[in-house]
C-alpha cells in the first residue's frame, strides 16, 4: 500500500434526485481535498435519479473537478449504490457519504488523521441527529436497538459516513458476494482496527429525504435476516408457549369433565385460536423472510446495471482481482 502521507484518495457518495445539490457537495468535498493538498477523485453514483443529478455531476467532470460519475439503469437502492462506488473507486482509502452535505465534511481531516495512526475502519457515527422530527429518531431508536441487540453488531446511531481502508474496501466489494446488502452493519462485521469518531447531523440545505419509512423498514428486514438467526429462535419459541398454552386449556378441561361441571369458557377457546393462528401467521412470516433471502441470492442477478458513466480523464484505475460471478454488477448498455 502506498505511503498514508501520500496516498491517495476516493469519496464514494450515492445520490438520487440530488440535483439541486450535488454541484455545491462537490465544489465543497473538492475544497476539502485541495485544502489538505491531497490527491482524490468523487465518485458519484447517481441511482437512477429522475431529475438531472448526473448530467450535473458530468458537468462538474467538463469543468475540471476530479469525479467520476455514474448512473444506474434505475433506481436500485442505496446499498448497490454504495457498493457500485466501493467497487469502481481507486483510493488507498475510501471516504463514504451522503450527497445531501448532512454528513459534515469538515470531519474528513479527523477521520484521515485517524487513518494515518493505524485505523483501517473510521466510524462516524451521530452524537445529534439535528432537526429530524421526534418520531423520526424514536423510530430509527427502536430499529437500531434491535438490530445491536438481536444482530450482535453495533448499529446504534450509526451512519454510512465511515472511512474504509483499501484492504477493506476489497473485503466488502469483492470477497462478500451477497446481493441483498446492509452496509453499515457490513462495516462493523469485516473487523480489523476500527475507531468511532461522533458527529452533529446538520440541517438539509435542500430537497427532502428520499429515505421513507417503508425503505427504512426494508432496510432493518435486511440486516435482521443477514445477520442474525434469533428471529427464527423466537418462532420456536412462540411454538413452545402455545404448546403449553394448549396444556393448560386441556388441563381446565379435564377437570372440569371430572368435577361433573359443564366445560365452559367460549370466549376463551376464541382466544385461544386466534392466538395460536396469530403465532402460525407471524411464524410463516419470519420463515419466509429467509426464504426470500436465499431465493434473491441464488439468482444470482446483479446488484446493479450501469447506464452511463463519465469521469475525469487523469483519474486512475486500480487493477483488481476478478469479481466473482455472483457479485459481477456492472454491466455497460
Amino acid at each position: 500500500m502506498s505511503n498514508r502521507n501520500s496516498a491517495f484518495f476516493s469519496v464514494v457518495m450515492p445520490a438520487y434526485n440530488e440535483g439541486a445539490g450535488i454541484q455545491k457537495s462537490i465544489r465543497t468535498l473538492a475544497s476539502v481535498f485541495d485544502g489538505l493538498a491531497l490527491d482524490y477523485e468523487i465518485v458519484v453514483i447517481d441511482d437512477g435519479s429522475r431529475d438531472r443529478t448526473f448530467d450535473l455531476a458530468a458537468e462538474m467532470v467538463d469543468a475540471g473537478y476530479k469525479v467520476r460519475a455514474i448512473r444506474f439503469s434505475r433506481n436500485f437502492g442505496k446499498e448497490a449504490a454504495l457498493l457500485a462506488g466501493l467497487q469502481n473507486c481507486s483510493g488507498d482509502a475510501v471516504i463514504t457519504i451522503d450527497a445531501d452535505l448532512q454528513h459534515p465534511p469538515s470531519l474528513i481531516p479527523t477521520m484521515i488523521d485517524a487513518w494515518r495512526r493505524g485505523a483501517k475502519v473510521v466510524h462516524a457515527v451521530k452524537r445529534d441527529r439535528g432537526d429530524e422530527s421526534f418520531l423520526v429518531k424514536s423510530r430509527a431508536k427502536v430499529i437500531n436497538a434491535l438490530l445491536s441487540s438481536l444482530g450482535g453488531i453495533d448499529v446504534r446511531n450509526s451512519s454510512d459516513f465511515k472511512l474504509l481502508d483499501r484492504a477493506a474496501v476489497d473485503v466488502l466489494a469483492r470477497r462478500l458476494p451477497e446481493n441483498r446488502r446492509f452496509y453499515r452493519g457490513l462495516a462493523d462485521w469485516i473487523g480489523f482496527s476500527q475507531v468511532t469518531l461522533e458527529f452533529d447531523v446538520a440541517a438539509r440545505e435542500t430537497g427532502q429525504s428520499g429515505f421513507s419509512l417503508r425503505s427504512l423498514i426494508a432496510l432493518a428486514v435486511t440486516a435482521m435476516v443477514s445477520f442474525t438467526s434469533v428471529p427464527l429462535r423466537i418462532v420456536s419459541f412462540m411454538g413452545v408457549l402455545t404448546f403449553l398454552l394448549g396444556i393448560g386449556v386441556g388441563i381446565e378441561a379435564l377437570i372440569s369433565w371430572v368435577r361433573g361441571v359443564a366445560v365452559s369458557g367460549f370466549l376463551t377457546i376464541i382466544m385461544t385460536l386466534l392466538l395460536i393462528g396469530s403465532f402460525i401467521m407471524i411464524s410463516l412470516g419470519v420463515i419466509g423472510e429467509y426464504i426470500a433471502k436465499i431465493y434473491d441470492e441464488i439468482k444470482q442477478r446483479p446488484s446493479y446495471i450501469v447506464d452511463r458513466m463519465h469521469e475525469c480523464p487523469v483519474l486512475p484505475r486500480r487493477t483488481a482481482p476478478a469479481i466473482p460471478p455472483s457479485v459481477r454488477a456492472v454491466v455497460e448498455l
